[in-house]
């Protein structure tokens, strides 16, 4: 459904991601790992239209993904739920989960459909009772990352990038954000999970692609994957610590 092929990215003297080769089939869950400076930020840009490659191709379902922009890409079919809380705080929570599918100045859903279609989309994974009618800014954090998520998801995209986003949740939304990233791959879409957990890689995973220093190291199905194996291909520096602490 999609594939990278040696993309790449520097910035200055610095190579955030080099000659990267992924490929990504339709109707999984498929995990980026890595440790922080691995690379996995910098992909996720790539794959949102923030920054531009280098070098290498996107494409999405056998053609090349021409988009240079974050809108181009959205318009694409992608769609990211960043770690970083980007809400308009003054906003409401309906007008901050359907920004983007509004114009600058003009609203294309019509006013009576704007709260119900906003319900609709928290309902699938969100626990939390959330008042549609608060400025965002005043929700505790976890509602806020939730907001995020929902903004990405009623784009309705074909393929979902969520980015460490379940740092700020509690256990029950989730697991709730869980069984929705299971049902949305059931159902032919892609997603994208970048997550530093093994936990969560271990629990939701179809295949798994480690990052390290900017390089694909390996992609793996879950199936053939320890958690031992994993660190070892991620960090194996650290790996190689944990044994000889344990010896």
């Amino acid at each position: 459904m999609l594939a990278i092929t040696g993309l790449s990215k520097r910035y200055g003297e610095t190579v955030a991601l080099d000659q990267a080769h992924i490929s990504f089939r339709a109707g999984t869950v498929h995990t980026i790992l890595g440790e922080n400076g691995s690379g996995k930020s910098t992909l996720v840009k790539l794959l949102s239209g923030i920054v531009l490659p280098d070098a290498g191709t996107i494409q999405f379902n056998g053609q090349p993904v021409t988009a240079r922009t974050p809108a181009a890409f959205q318009a694409a079919g992608f769609a990211t739920a960043f770690q970083e809380v980007l809400i308009a705080p003054d906003r409401s929570v309906t007008d901050n989960i359907l920004l983007g599918l509004d114009g600058l100045f003009t609203r294309r859903i019509p006013r009576a459909e704007r709260r119900p279609r906003a319900a609709e989309v928290l309902s699938r994974f969100a626990r939390t009772p959330i008042d549609l009618d608060a400025p965002a800014g005043s929700l505790p954090l976890a509602a806020q990352q939730l907001v995020v998520l929902a903004r990405a998801v009623a784009r309705e995209p074909r393929v979902l990038i969520l980015d460490e986003i379940t740092a700020a949740l509690d256990f029950g939304d989730r697991e709730s954000v869980f069984a929705f990233m299971r049902a949305r791959a059931a159902a032919g879409f892609l997603i994208l999970f970048i997550t530093h957990r093994m936990d969560e890689v271990m629990a939701l995973s179809d295949d798994i692609s480690i990052l390290r220093s900017g390089r694909v190291v390996a992609t793996q199905t879950r199936d053939a994957s320890t958690p031992a194996q994993l660190l070892h291909l991620m960090a194996p520096q650290k790996a190689q610590a944990l044994e000889a602490h344990h010896a």
